[in-house]
């Protein structure tokens, strides 16, 4: 035989042997009964602006040596294998001589992030302990020597975690927690290495959850506790005279409506509008969590606070910045940030006539499909839609001191912008007039908050999940009950004005909530004429 040949024989010979001995080692480090229990650990992932839970579980099969992450992981999660690797290391820990797999379940769901390390460090290192990590979740990133960083997705998961009640334990780093300290229900561990996390889990070490700081809000319990703050901002008392649109606020804020004032410039439109996030009704724990999980994804430090948001986009916004949107993912807009409070446009019929349309949508369905490539994502829009108007390009057109200097056609270009199946979308139109500067102010935002507080108290006590602005068709029949001569006289109205079901459905809201704020069990026909009275003419 050739020498040659001879050698690559030897060295076949020699490579099967390693071969050989690395199995019989990882056979004796396999334990069957413990792949048949494996280890699951709890982590997440956002899916747009919703955290998605991810369950992470670790094999340790026979075979060549190796590391893998499957389930749909991107570059971040991937890298994690070498971080963990090093972690491990010297944190006193051996990677088994065995094929380990690490799978993210539910396999068909992206997911992203570094908060993944300290979880795949934690089963690798605990594979051989009897722990069951129970409900547990972790978010914290691995540095090389083992020592644990914050993730920037860390808030955002707990946040939308708790929100959903999913979230009760959760062990993070130093940097998180303090931040996730401040979410209520909820207990934070605080691990500053993987040592100190492994010897917390073994039950080595003990550690108490931080205490979350005090949460400062009034509350009222109904079927829940609902929170409010009782702080005076801006207040209804600045602006004076204006009685009608005012009116037309505090019906709108107790009922959550939908409202259009329009009227000349500086009779006070955008100044009512804008003291309305002073009087809306209080949010349950749930609805905080929410508010304070998209402040949190738009890059905002939530305060926890309980007052709902007002987003007011300007009118040369875009349209996917108020929708949201984007290019692979489907990115968080005004719309969907305005859930549970306000949704202003100032100016509303300088908004492109497409993105006024599209409104139509949220304001019917209370919902908002984004559809992407990869992604398909649903986002809730149960807010109050209020805009503010001029009657006519120069403002002027009913204004008792000025004189109107568009022409006819100006005025109908103006006003065709916004179409009839919009308008018809809208509970209450309101006018301003240019009232007198020395008048007096009638009523301040304190006692419009204790009324919009007493009708909030009357539609939870009949059970209502939902507030009397956002009823369904089956939920309007149940709750709003009209008397008699009141049913006859909406029937009569309808007929006459040409009212669409639509509009009929939100006259009985509306009525509603004026018998609410009225302490009225039924609707009256006082309440009905009044709705009546702020339709659009």
């Amino acid at each position: 035989m050739p020498a040659s040949a001879s050698a690559r024989l030897d060295r076949l010979r020699r490579g099967n042997y390693r071969i050989a001995k690395i199995i019989r080692v990882n056979n004796e480090h396999l334990n069957f009964d413990d792949l048949k229990r494996l280890k699951r650990l709890k982590s997440a992932t956002l899916e747009s602006a919703i955290a998605r839970e991810v369950t992470l579980e670790a094999s340790f099969t026979r075979g060549l040596p190796s590391f893998s992450v499957v389930g749909l992981a991107d570059e971040a999660i991937r890298e994690a294998k070498d971080r963990v690797k090093s972690a491990l290391a010297l944190s006193g820990y051996r990677l088994p001589p065995l094929k380990i797999t690490v799978n993210l379940s539910p396999g068909d769901l992206r997911k992203s992030g570094s908060q993944m390390d300290l979880p795949i460090a934690l089963l690798i290192a605990l594979q051989n302990e009897p722990i069951d990590f129970g409900d547990f979740f972790c978010f914290a990133e691995l540095g090389l020597d083992g020592e644990t960083r914050s993730s920037p997705a860390n808030f955002a998961l707990a946040l939308s975690l708790a929100s959903q009640g999913a979230l009760k334990r959760v062990v993070t780093d130093p940097a998180s927690a303090a931040e996730l300290a401040r979410i209520p229900n909820i207990e934070v561990y605080a691990v500053k290495t993987l040592n100190e996390a492994i010897r917390f889990f073994k039950g080595e070490s003990r550690l108490a959850p931080i205490k979350s700081p005090a949460f400062s809000a009034q509350t009222i319990t109904i079927d829940r506790v609902y929170y409010y703050e009782n702080e005076a901002g801006l207040d209804f008392g600045d602006v004076r005279g204006q009685k009608q649109a005012k009116r037309a606020a505090l019906i709108a804020a107790a009922g959550f409506h939908n409202l259009v004032l329009s009227g000349a410039p500086g009779t006070g439109k955008s100044m009512i509008i804008k003291r309305m996030a002073g009087i809306l009704p209080p949010v349950s724990l749930s609805e905080l969590l929410t508010i304070a999980s998209l402040e949190s994804l738009e890059g905002k430090t939530p305060n926890f606070k309980a007052s709902r948001p007002l987003r007011s986009p300007h009118h040369t916004a875009t349209r996917s910045s108020i929708f949201g949107g984007g290019g692979k993912e489907a990115k968080i807009g005004e719309a969907a940030l305005a859930n549970g409070g306000i949704l202003f446009f100032d100016e509303l019929p300088h908004f492109p006539k497409a993105i006024l349309e599209a409104m139509r949508e949220p304001l019917e369905d209370h919902r908002l499909l984004i559809s992407r490539v990869n992604s398909k994502v649903v986002y809730q829009t149960r807010f109050l839609f209020a805009a503010a108007m001029n009657p006519c390009p120069c403002g002027n057109l009913y204004s008792q001191t000025r004189e109107c200097r568009c022409a006819q056609i100006e005025i109908e270009r103006y006003q065709g912008k916004l179409s009839d199946p919009f308008l018809d979308r809208i509970d209450l139109f309101a006018q301003t007039t240019d009232g007198d500067v020395s008048a007096i102010a009638e009523i301040s935002t304190a006692e419009l908050r204790s009324r919009t507080l007493s009708a909030f108290v009357a539609q939870k006590r009949r059970k209502q999940t939902q507030l009397n602005g956002k009823l369904d068709d089956d939920e309007t029949k149940r709750y709003c009950v009209f008397e008699r001569d009141a049913e006859e006289t909406l029937m009569r109205a309808a007929e006459k004005f040409a009212l669409s079901q639509r509009s009929v459905g939100k006259v009985r809201r509306v009525s509603r909530t004026l018998a609410d704020l009225d302490e009225s069990e039924t609707i009256a026909k006082r309440h009905l004429m009044e709705a009546l009275s702020f339709r659009k003419r």
